[in-house]
C-alpha cells in the first residue's frame, strides 16, 4: 500500500470491489529489474495488465513488449508502440492472426510444434521464429504444465526444419513458472538451453536469442529472494553455460513489473459459522474467483490482506467469494487469520494485486460486473 493508493482510497472512496494501481511503481519495478539484469531486453508480459496507462508508462522507459494475442498487439500498436518492439510469443496461435501480425511489421514469434511451425512458413515467410522448450515448473507458486513447450530433441529438429522452411531459427526460450521462489531453476533451463544451441552448431545453425521468460516475484505471503538476487542468479547461470559469448537476452516479466503496483479494495458481506461449535469465521468477500481473483484456486497465490482492525486479536477464517459457486471459495486450508473486531462492512486491502486480476475477471458471473480499475 502506498500512499499514493492509501490517498486515493481514502479522498476517492471508490465502490468496491476496486483495483487501484499506482503507475510510479510500475515504473520503479521496471527500472529495478533493468538493473538486476542490464544486458537483457525487456519485453513486459501484457497479459498480466493491459491497461493503457500501464503501457504508455512502459512504452516512455524503454520497454518492448510480449503479447499474446493478436488483440494485444493492435492495443499495443493504437498507442504508436512501434511493431519492431513486439513479439507475439504465444506458441498457440489461429494462421490469420499470424499474417495480421507479421503485415503489422512483427517479426518475432514463438512456436513448440510442427503445426504451429507450418503456420508461420506460410503466414509469416522469413520470420525470426523461437522455439520454446518444456520445464517442470518446479519451485513455482503458479506452475505452468506441460501445455507449453516441447523436449529438448524436439526442439532441434524443429528448428533445423524452420530453417529448411525459410524461416529464421532466431533462438530458444523457457519459463520456469510464475512466482519462481527457487533460484536454480533458470540453471537448469540454461543447461538445457546450452545443449540445444550445441547440437544446432553442429547443424550449421547459430542461434542469437535466449528468451528466459518471466517468473519474477510480487511480494505476497511468502518470502522472496530480492530482485537483485534473481540478476545475480541468472547472470551467473548464463556465464557458466555460455561463457564470455552470451547470446542476446530478453525477458518477460508480468508479475514482477505490475503486482505490487495495483491494491484490491474489497467489502466484508457476511461473517458467519456453521455450527455453534465452529471455531473457523467464514469471511465472505464481494470479490472472489469470477471477480479477479482465480489465482487463488489450489491456494496457489496467497494474497497479504489488510484490515481496519490489524494489530487486535486474530482468529481463523475461511475466506470466501460472493458468487452463487461452491468452488467460489479463496482460501480454506492456508491457515490465514483475521481480526476477531472484524465486521460486516468493513474494507478490506488485497495487497500486491496489480497482476492477473483484472483480465481474470468474468464479464458477468452472477450479473456481478467486471473489476473497476484505476491508474493513478
Amino acid at each position: 500500500m502506498t500512499p499514493k493508493i492509501a490517498r486515493f482510497l481514502a479522498e476517492q472512496n471508490p465502490p468496491s470491489p476496486c483495483l487501484v494501481v499506482d503507475l510510479d511503481v510500475i515504473a520503479h519495478n521496471f527500472k529495478r529489474l533493468h538493473k538486476a539484469l542490464p544486458l537483457a531486453q525487456i519485453y513486459y508480459a501484457v497479459k498480466a495488465n493491459p491497461a493503457a496507462e500501464i503501457l504508455r508508462v512502459l512504452e516512455g522507459l524503454g520497454s518492448n513488449f510480449d503479447a499474446a494475442s493478436i488483440y494485444e498487439i493492435e492495443q499495443c500498436m493504437a498507442l504508436g508502440i512501434g511493431a519492431q518492439r513486439l513479439s507475439f510469443g504465444s506458441t498457440i496461435k489461429k494462421e490469420p492472426d499470424i499474417a495480421a501480425a507479421f503485415r503489422h511489421g512483427v517479426n518475432l514469434f514463438a512456436f513448440d510444434s510442427p503445426a504451429e511451425l507450418d503456420k508461420l512458413a506460410r503466414a509469416a515467410p522469413g520470420a525470426r521464429v523461437f522455439c520454446r522448450i518444456f520445464m517442470t515448473g518446479e519451485g513455482a507458486d503458479w506452475p505452468l504444465s506441460r501445455k507449453f513447450g516441447c523436449d529438448v530433441d524436439m526442439a532441434c529438429d524443429l528448428l533445423v526444419r524452420a530453417r529448411d522452411m525459410g524461416l529464421d531459427p532466431h533462438g530458444v526460450s523457457f519459463h520456469v513458472g510464475s512466482q519462481q521462489r527457487d533460484l536454480k531453476q533458470w540453471d537448469v533451463a540454461l543447461g538445457k538451453t546450452k545443449m540445444l544451441f550445441t547440437a544446432l552448431t553442429e547443424k550449421g545453425i547459430e542461434l542469437k536469442l535466449i528468451n528466459l521468460g518471466g517468473g519474477f516475484p510480487a511480494k505476497y505471503r511468502t518470502r522472496v529472494p530480492t530482485l537483485d538476487a534473481y540478476g545475480e542468479a541468472i547472470m551467473k547461470a548464463m556465464t557458466e553455460h555460455f561463457g564470455n559469448n552470451l547470446p542476446q537476452m530478453i525477458v518477460e516479466p508480468g508479475r514482477g513489473v505490475a503486482g505490487d503496483a495495483g491494491v484490491i479494495q474489497a467489502e466484508v458481506v457476511l461473517i458467519s459459522t456453521k455450527s455453534y461449535d465452529d471455531k473457523r469465521r467464514w469471511v465472505y468477500l464481494d470479490i472472489g474467483k469470477f471477480g479477479g481473483l482465480p489465482e487463488t484456486m489450489g491456494e496457489a497465490i496467497q494474497y497479504r490482506l489488510k484490515t481496519p482492525h490489524d494489530g487486535g486479536p486474530k482468529g481463523p477464517v475461511v475466506l470466501a467469494g460472493p458468487t452463487c459457486d461452491e468452488v467460489d471459495v479463496l482460501y480454506d486450508a492456508a491457515g490465514y487469520q483475521l481480526p476477531l473486531d472484524l465486521a460486516v462492512g468493513d474494507k478490506i486491502q488485497i495487497m500486491a494485486a496489480g497482476a492477473y486480476t483484472t483480465t481474470y475477471a468474468s464479464v458477468g458471473f452472477n450479473g456481478f460486473p467486471p473489476l473497476t480499475s484505476y491508474y493513478i
